[in-house]
């Protein structure tokens, strides 16, 4: 990754808190998340499913529904206080400011509508030009993430276009506005390998050409390595580690990510993959102490009694561990 000549803050997120009231009970699907997002930099949420990823995000961008309860002592997106700001307001940054892409294009698409007419809809509302503008507008916009013939395709639906295609297609969309913050949950679910990389190379090209930054959402380690600069890595609605991809994939700190790269596949061996045991916590009466202690491999006395904080260590990574591999390292 090139060196990002701007390092101003666009998204800073500081104890959120998301929980949801079910007939069972609370389920405290994120808690005490903090993370700065700074321009034109790429930080990856990484985790197992159900751990709080997609819920942060959305959040951010306030489009939780139901009978969710959102709190934090701060959240910034470029320059805008969105603990004050109205649902009014809100919505004009979405787009605009922040734009999401899903990782289901076929669902996300409105499947009875032309792909101008979705596209075009943004220009429509959001910079209030003419139809044919739009068009123009919106022709262009394909072919800034390489769908050839433009002017035809321009007319079809998503169901003429490829799982590949429909997915660049979301892509346009969330860049329409040049946002300054691209939120991408997962852009590459289902997708074969040779269109991944195709996907994975445009977000870069784009990223690039309009400075934004990316939040990353994936559970795929090969996406966080090949994209990412830093990772914030997530286990039962909380932050366990984050610092650089090069660190924490040179050496994991906390047990879960060392958990998560050990039952990741690499081609150059063949040794057993080793599974991680167990599964993720109830959130509605989660474990006492570490909610990882159940599935741990390296469990102390501790990990059973207290609940351990996210700790920035000297080395510029953060890690919620009663025992870090790294200093048990370095004690042996």
């Amino acid at each position: 990754m090139k060196e990002q000549a701007d390092q101003r803050t666009v998204l800073s997120v500081s104890g959120l808190n998301v929980s949801f009231n079910t007939l069972r009970g609370e389920v405290k699907a994120v808690s005490d998340v903090s993370f700065d997002l700074r321009r034109g930099e790429v930080l990856a949420l990484v985790g197992e499913s159900g751990s709080g990823k997609s819920v942060t995000t959305r959040a951010v961008m306030g489009i939780v529904r139901g009978n969710a309860t959102i709190k934090a002592d701060r959240m910034n997106l470029a320059g805008n206080d969105l603990l004050t700001l109205s649902e009014e307001e809100k919505r004009k940054l979405r787009g605009r400011v922040v734009s999401l892409v899903f990782q289901d294009a076929l669902s996300a698409l409105n499947p009875v509508l032309s792909i101008g007419d979705q596209l075009g809809e943004l220009y429509r509302t959001h910079l209030g030009v003419s139809r044919k503008e739009a068009r123009e507008r919106s022709i262009e916009l394909l072919r800034s993430v390489h769908i050839a013939s433009s002017e035809r395709r321009i007319d079809d639906y998503p169901h003429q276009f490829s799982g590949g295609m429909r997915q660049r297609i979301l892509i346009a969309s969330a860049i329409a506005l040049k946002p300054e913050v691209l939120i991408a949950d997962e852009p590459t679910t289902a997708l074969d390998v040779t269109v991944q990389a195709q996907i994975l190379d445009l977000l870069d090209e784009l990223r690039e050409e309009l400075g934004m930054a990316m939040l990353l959402i994936t559970h795929d380690l090969g996406v966080v390595a090949r994209t990412a600069e830093r990772v914030a890595v997530m286990y039962a609605g909380r932050l366990v580690e984050t610092g650089t991809v090069d660190d924490l994939f040179r050496a994991p700190a906390h047990p879960y990510t060392a958990a998560l790269m050990a039952s990741a596949p690499r081609i150059e061996t063949v040794e057993r993959l080793e599974p991680i045991k167990g599964s993720p916590p109830n959130l509605i009466a989660p474990p006492p102490g570490c909610a990882f202690n159940p599935r741990c491999t390296h469990i102390g006395d501790l990990c059973t009694k207290v609940r351990p904080e996210l700790v920035m260590g000297a080395d510029g990574r953060a890690r919620a561990c009663h025992y870090p591999l790294l200093e048990t390292a370095n004690v042996g």
